[in-house]
């Protein structure tokens, strides 16, 4: 581009894209460049400062980035620059402050960073600041004051800090100034005073302290004051009312205690006053007479939420011109004015939580243009006036918790535009008609197919949820949950096409999910969690593209994860927890790439976790525990950076942990417990700071977490390495060779008893050999000496408790598990076949149970019980009689439920155990047996009918209920029990109360834990 005598160059408002070429340093006679609203982009050339006599130049509303170049300072005769929104971004370059002629700075709306330079006062021509709207941070400089011919200041939505420096009261010329939403602290200065010119004060949102300078009154152009939410405290100065030109005066949410002398609105005609909000302040007194009647300009009246008191006056109808009075939350009281229907233009009348008394007066019906009417948490009285019904343009009307009597008025029904009615709540004496079963709403005609929102959560409503509704084909939210609705869903759901919403968890819902619901597309939200929902989760529902919440959990739901779960693309938060769900999780579970959350823990899963799981980049929390996954774990889990929450507790995992964990560091909360894991963990956060219980029960883990073993080191220093392989050679070769004998010793024996064993058993069926020893993974041979060294060669002073076929010893392992170890007896070969044959009946059954309070093979140790420890005993040992008998097919019943078979962990909790005289439940068999169990334990019936049922450990384990909350086992108690049943009535001074049975040695239990108790107590005479 050859050189052209352009003198301006205005482009302004066009649809120009692209950079601004650079060879616009042509024009090099240029003094006006304007290319502002167009769609240019990318950076500022530095070509730009070839332009020696630009003054005038433009570039607001673009898309320019980058910083603003430094040869900028070489355009020593610009006086406006203009880079209003864009997105430069970089700290103001100095540079800029050496454009000694600047008139007009404009850098708003960008992503300007750093602070304000304090070599801003040598622009000392500069008219207009605009700085709003950046990232600028520090304190405002006191060299602002240097700028005497400023006339606007704009620093607002900044993170701007410290106080205003008093030198702001320099800028004698300045007519508005803006400093609002900031982080500016400390006092107003009182030199703002001198600022006579001012016409716009705005501090509004900052952090500002101290009273109100009296100085403001000396401001007398000002027409604009907005001070609202910030922490100014004490009066509100009277010169205040001095401005006769204030048109806008917002002090709300401060601290201000009290108006000053609101008499002093009575000698002036502020008549240019329309918005006066000094709402959510520390405000005490009357509203007064005098004055409401000078502010004939008002439109918007807010003084909610103060201390106020007194009444409304009349002299209220003066403000003619009034749209919005808000005075609900202070201390007003009296009747409310009949005046106040004179107020022909208002909008809005909140007059809510005061103390009015007296009826609502018919004037109000003249308020034709109200569409909002609050008048509820009052003491009016009387009856809803008719008028009411001009109201046609309401759309909010509450009266709620007022003292109102008679009917509702038939003219109610005029209010077409009514959206929100509020006449008081359902009375919670109703709940006191224990008999009701019939609540007549009837001769209403209440209709309207504009239903769109109904919410009903959190009650006690009951009814069959089958017939309960009908069609609204408008309604788009509902929400059931936490009530006692039964009977099962209706296809009909699937008809409310509009519908976004449907939340019935946590009532009594029973049946399958409805497959028609696949019928209402704009469903976004599913939560049916908590019912008896069964069969099987119908694949349809993988026809809701939509849905982003679905909540399942809860239920007894069957068969496999549907496929079609996999299309929900939108799907955010997938909740199956708790159900009976079989079969394999899903490889396509990755196509929902919007997923938070993901429970399916608490089911029947088998297989391997699917490695694309690990392709859900978005996942916060995943939970698969106590499931029956097996095989390693993926490592392309370790791509899932955003996880917070990892439970992959109580399945059958093997292998180590990932490497790929090592960049998960965004977890906070992991359980990997009672699975097959060894090796090290991740070295993160999450794992190093894990409780025992989430890592315990595995094969072998090591590293630094409590409980666990620290990790073998592999020496580097040659030297050492020789010299130990020495000594190991000449300790290991005798050891091997010692080894070796003891073998051909331990076969010869074996061979030598076996044969012996089949000569007098011949038809003895040959069992399959289990490795005992193997059970966990562990090598049998450095098991077996880990146990002799950690019990001194099976000492008595470990042993724990004698069974009818062995003791039971407690062993701490050199990795810190506790486990209990049972030794066979010596014993005759007839009597050593069968304990060798409930030795093995025990181990099947705890290799085929998992269940967090069933023993797996470790045990704790007791200590001084109180009452809540008594009571979880109890409830663990249920909870594990519940499983064994309801959860586990076919069902096993353990035939010696006693004091003896329950250990406790180190945290109290009780662990069944002691599985030798377990029975399989089989349906299809007698289930006839010999007799087995504890005595005093045991139900007489099964003495002489010898048949195994649930009954059996029933009994056994309402006698440890009574042993537990009693402190020693309750046969004596029972006797006496047994001898009153056999009286029809039994004196009262022979009756036994429950205090004088449970263990003396501890304090009555109180509140909560009394009640828990007596259930519990009452518990042992029933069912787990």
């Amino acid at each position: 581009m050859a050189d052209i005598l352009y003198y301006a160059l205005d482009l302004l408002n066009n649809s120009f894209c692209g950079p601004i070429p650079s060879n616009i340093s042509n024009l090099s006679k240029l003094t006006f460049l304007d290319l502002s609203y167009n769609n240019f982009s990318g950076n500022i050339p530095p070509e730009i400062c070839l332009l020696k006599s630009l003054q005038h130049f433009a570039l607001a509303r673009n898309n320019i980035s980058g910083s603003i170049p430094q040869e900028i300072g070489s355009l020593h005769s610009l006086s406006k620059l203009d880079l209003n929104a864009n997105r430069h971004n970089g700290t103001i370059p100095d540079e800029v402050w050496n454009l000694f002629n600047l008139t007009h700075l404009d850098l708003p709306s960008n992503q300007f960073l750093g602070n304000i330079s304090s070599k801003i006062g040598r622009l000392s021509l500069l008219s207009t600041l605009y700085l709003d709207d950046n990232e600028l941070t520090g304190q405002i400089p006191i060299s602002i004051g240097c700028l005497k011919n400023l006339l606007v200041l704009n620093l607002r939505a900044n993170r701007l800090i410290g106080s205003i420096p008093d030198e702001v009261g320099n800028l004698s010329k300045l007519t508005y100034i803006d400093l609002s939403t900031n982080k500016l602290s400390g006092k107003i200065p009182f030199e703002i005073g001198r600022l006579s010119s001012l016409s716009t004060l705005d501090l509004y949102e900052n952090n500002l302290t101290g009273p109100l300078p009296s100085s403001i009154g000396s401001m007398t152009n000002l027409s604009i004051v907005n001070l609202r939410n910030n922490s100014a405290n004490g009066a509100i100065p009277e010169e205040i009312w001095n401005l006769s030109k204030l048109a806008y005066l917002d002090l709300a949410i401060n601290d201000l205690s009290e108006i000053g002398r609101w008499s002093s609105l009575s000698t002036l005609l502020m008549s240019l006053l329309y918005m006066l909000d000094i709402s959510m302040n520390q405000l005490t007194g009357h509203i007064p007479a005098s004055c409401i009647g000078n502010l004939s300009n008002l439109q918007y009246l807010y003084l909610y939420e103060n201390g106020l008191s007194g009444s409304i006056p009349k002299e209220i109808k003066q403000l003619g011109s009034l749209s919005h009075l808000q005075l609900f939350s202070n201390n007003l009281t009296g009747v409310i004015p009949s005046e106040i229907g004179l107020l022909k233009f208002a909008t809005s009348l909140l007059l809510s939580s005061n103390n009015f008394f007296g009826s609502i007066p018919s004037s109000i019906g003249n308020m034709t243009q109200l569409s909002s009417l609050s008048l509820d948490e009052n003491q009016i009285s009387g009856s809803v006036p008719a008028s009411i019904g001009t109201l046609t343009k309401l759309s909010t009307l509450s009266l709620t918790e007022n003292q109102i009597s008679g009917s509702i008025p038939q003219e109610v029904g005029m209010l077409q535009s009514i959206t929100s009615l509020d006449l008081g709540s359902i009375p919670l004496t109703l709940s006191n008609l224990t008999r009701l079963v019939s609540l007549q709403l009837s001769e209403n005609q209440l209709n309207g197919h504009y239903l769109r929102i109904v919410r009903l959560e959190g009650n006690q409503l009951t009814g069959n949820i089958s017939e309960a509704f009908g069609i609204y084909p408008n309604l788009n939210f509902i929400a059931l949950s936490h009530n006692k609705f039964y009977g099962e869903l209706s296809p009909k759901w699937g008809q409310y096409r509009n519908l976004t919403s449907l939340q019935i968890s946590n009532n009594d819902i029973s049946g399958k999910i409805p497959p028609e619901l696949e019928q209402a597309t704009q469903l976004q939200e599913l939560d049916l969690s908590s019912n008896h929902l069964n069969g099987e989760i119908p694949k349809e529902l993988g026809a809701l593209r939509l849905m982003y919440r679905l909540l399942l959990s809860g239920n007894q739901l069957s068969g496999k994860i549907p496929l079609e779960i996999g299309a929900l693309s939108n799907l955010a938060h997938l909740n199956l927890a708790s159900n009976k769900l079989s079969g394999a999780i899903p490889d396509n579970l990755e196509e929902c790439i919007k997923l938070l959350n993901l429970n399916l823990s608490r089911n029947k899963l088998e297989e391997s976790i699917p490695s694309s799981l690990g392709n859900i980049y978005g996942l916060q929390s995943l939970d698969l525990s106590q499931n029956f996954l097996v095989g390693v774990i993926p490592q392309q889990l370790g791509k899932l950076h955003m996880l917070e929450i990892l439970n992959l507790s109580n399945n059958m995992l093997n292998g180590s942990i990932p490497n790929a964990f090592d960049d998960l560091k965004s977890l906070i909360v992991v359980n990997i417990s009672y699975n097959r894991l060894e090796g090290p963990i991740p070295n993160i956060k999450a794992f190093h700071e894990a409780s025992f219980d989430s890592l315990r029960n595995n094969k072998g883990l090591c590293g630094n977490a409590t409980g666990l073993m620290p990790c073998a080191r592999i020496s580097v220093n040659n030297v050492g390495h020789r010299r130990s392989t020495r000594i190991i050679i000449l300790i290991v070769l005798p050891l091997l060779g010692a080894l070796f004998l003891s073998f051909i010793f331990a076969g010869s024996f074996y061979m030598i008893l076996r044969r012996k064993i089949q000569r007098r058993n011949p038809g003895v069926r040959q069992e399959q050999s289990v490795e005992i020893f193997t059970l966990w993974g562990y090598n049998g041979r450095m098991l077996y000496e880990n146990i002799v060294e950690a019990t001194e060669d099976l000492s008595s002073n470990y042993c724990i408790g004698s069974g009818g076929y062995g003791n039971v010893y407690k062993a701490v392992l050199p990795i810190g598990e506790v486990v209990a170890v049972k030794k066979l007896l010596q014993s005759e070969d007839d009597m050593l076949v069968k304990n060798l044959k409930a030795f093995e009946r025990e181990i099947q059954a705890l290799t085929e149970i998992r269940h967090r309070n069933i023993v797996k093979l470790n045990n704790g140790e007791a200590g001084k019980l109180d009452w809540k420890k008594r009571l979880n005993i109890v409830k663990g040992v249920a909870n594990a009689l519940c499983y064994m008998h309801h959860e586990c097919s076919p069902a096993i019943i353990h035939r010696d439920i006693s004091s003896n078979n329950v250990l406790l962990d180190l945290e109290y909790e009780a662990h069944v155990s002691d599985f030798g005289t377990a029975r399989l439940l089989m349906p299809d068999s007698s289930n006839w047996t010999s007799f087995a169990g504890t005595f005093g334990y045991v139900a007489p019936e099964l003495a002489y009918t010898m048949k195994v049922d649930e009954k059996c450990d029933v009994y056994s384990f309402g006698v440890l209920t009574m042993e537990v909350l009693m402190g020693r086992h309750p046969g004596d108690l029972l006797s006496c029990l047994s001898a009153s049943s056999a009286s029809a009535l039994v004196p009262d001074d022979q009756q036994i109360l429950l205090k004088d049975v449970i263990d003396q040695r501890l304090s009555p239990p109180i509140k909560q834990v009394a009640d828990d108790v007596v259930s519990n107590h009452a518990r042992g005479y029933s069912s787990p």
